[in-house]
């Protein structure tokens, strides 16, 4: 049997050829990555490397801007810098564990020279009850995330620190995953490369060596005819 390389190298390339099933899997897996990355980002890299701190919209008071189940990451400034018009995060009574998130509508200096910042939601109707001095500002907005703040309300404590490894882990070996999928296609086509370049490959075929038999026979028949 006589294999040439051409259709060596059309079996290899008609084996390896990428199927519309095979790009919607790689497209689909590749997205998914890019998401669970910018997750993991927007989540936790970024705000513990800038030294920000993220939370989670839960009431309308700021809407449309920021809607329930938003993210919302704060970086700590100077109050100083603050103007009207700048979203920040404050706890509204001092010492007390919970935030809020609202716009500021005006700066103001007492007779001792303290500053007040005034507030108000986008969705109220009213202006916030209180008068903030600097210590109570956690922070100025500085991005959101529409429902990413819902993961945020999820993963505390240990649950934060499980997601984070599973997730490292999952795009570490995925990677792994590709990186080998790319070697192992690089290695059939530099071999389908190689047979078509190699010439005809001969191999014995069992109509081929009754053949031969035949072609035999006839001569001995024939050479026994010509002694007698």
């Amino acid at each position: 049997m006589t294999i040439t390389a051409e259709e060596a190298h059309t079996s290899t390339a008609s084996s390896d050829e990428a199927t519309p099933l095979w790009w919607v899997r790689t497209i689909v897996s590749w997205l998914v990555l890019f998401a669970c990355a910018l997750i993991l980002l927007a989540l936790v890299v970024i705000p513990r490397v800038s030294g920000a701190q993220a939370y989670t919209v839960l009431t309308g008071s700021m809407e449309p801007a920021l809607a329930p189940g938003a993210l919302v990451v704060v970086k700590p400034v100077p109050t100083s810098e603050l103007l009207a018009g700048d979203v920040i995060t404050f706890q509204p009574y001092s010492g007390s564990p919970s935030v809020v998130t609202h716009r500021i509508i005006g700066i103001y200096y007492d007779m001792s020279g303290q500053q007040r910042i005034y507030t108000q939601g986008d969705a109220n109707n009213v202006a916030d009850d209180w008068a903030l001095v600097p210590e109570q500002v956690r922070g100025k907005l500085w991005y959101s995330v529409p429902q990413l703040g819902r993961v945020n309300l999820l993963l505390t404590g240990d649950s934060r620190v499980l997601a984070i490894t599973a997730v490292a882990g999952g795009l570490i070996v995925y990677a792994a995953w590709m990186f080998g999928s790319g070697l192992r296609d690089r290695t059939k086509k530099k071999r389908a490369t190689q047979l078509k370049t190699a010439g005809p490959i001969d191999g014995p075929t069992p109509s081929g060596e009754a053949a031969a038999e035949g072609v035999g026979d006839r001569h001995e028949e024939a050479g026994h005819g010509d002694s007698a």
